[in-house]
């Protein structure tokens, strides 16, 4: 049948892998450092992996190809998760992609956003992606940017922003933070926490990724407190 299918320009691919992440039919593989579609009957042709390319190297096509088979994907996303244990994550809404700066406030706020980066969230981030080429990169307890008012401004501006919880999120966040300073040009690590007993954890992780990698890159700790300050200001 003919119909509208993706079609990947392996001479622009840079083989960030961002687009088989944002694949949640799991379509697109990563073959000899380049994107691929793996499986034509897995794509359905709504192109979730078109806005997490950073360099445009994936468009539509009309052409020849199988039928989009969605009891193949319910299948093989069901064989993923019990491989993974039971835990999986298909929502498109955690495809990473660059968000380019814009310098004017837009019309429904007072200050424009700094965020640079999706997703955020420390489990959700892919260990490898261009924004991290270069990156100052800022490791949070995400209570530290309700608490102190200034944050996007003095924290998140010109970094690459890491969120999570030591006290909610499952797991430990050394080994993935270890990797994404290990595999990565990052050039600087600052870790923002709340001034309470549990946040000593995303801190702790983050020294030891930092032993971990075997790099000696500039860090600091910051310390927010609860009524919005900074511990030593």
């Amino acid at each position: 049948m003919k119909r509208k299918i993706i079609k990947i320009d392996e001479d622009k691919c840079i083989g960030c892998g961002l687009c088989a992440e944002a694949c949640h039919e799991g379509a697109i593989g990563m073959v000899d450092g380049k994107a691929k579609l793996l499986r034509e009957d897995y794509c359905d042709g709504l192109g979730d992996c078109l806005p997490a390319c950073p360099v445009g190297a994936i468009t539509f096509e009309e052409r020849e190809a199988p039928a989009y088979d969605a009891e193949a994907v319910r299948l093989a996303q069901e064989a993923k998760k019990k491989a993974a244990g039971g835990h999986t994550c298909t929502c498109p809404g955690s495809a990473a992609k660059a968000i380019p700066h814009v310098s004017a406030a837009s019309a429904d706020t007072d200050l424009p956003s700094q965020l640079r980066q999706w997703p955020v969230q420390i489990k959700l981030v892919p260990v490898n992606a261009p924004y991290f080429d270069g990156a100052d990169l800022l490791i949070a307890a995400d209570c530290t940017a309700y608490a102190y008012g200034n944050f996007h401004r003095r924290f998140i501006k010109n970094r690459i922003t890491l969120i999570g919880c030591p006290k909610l999120d499952e797991g430990d966040y050394t080994e993935k933070l270890t990797r994404i300073i290990a595999e990565n040009d990052i050039k600087s690590v600052t870790v923002v926490r709340m001034q309470v007993p549990c946040c000593g954890g995303i801190e702790m992780a983050a020294k030891r990724a930092l032993r971990a990698s075997g790099k000696f890159i500039p860090w600091q700790v910051v310390t927010v407190t609860a009524d919005g300050g900074i511990l030593g200001e």
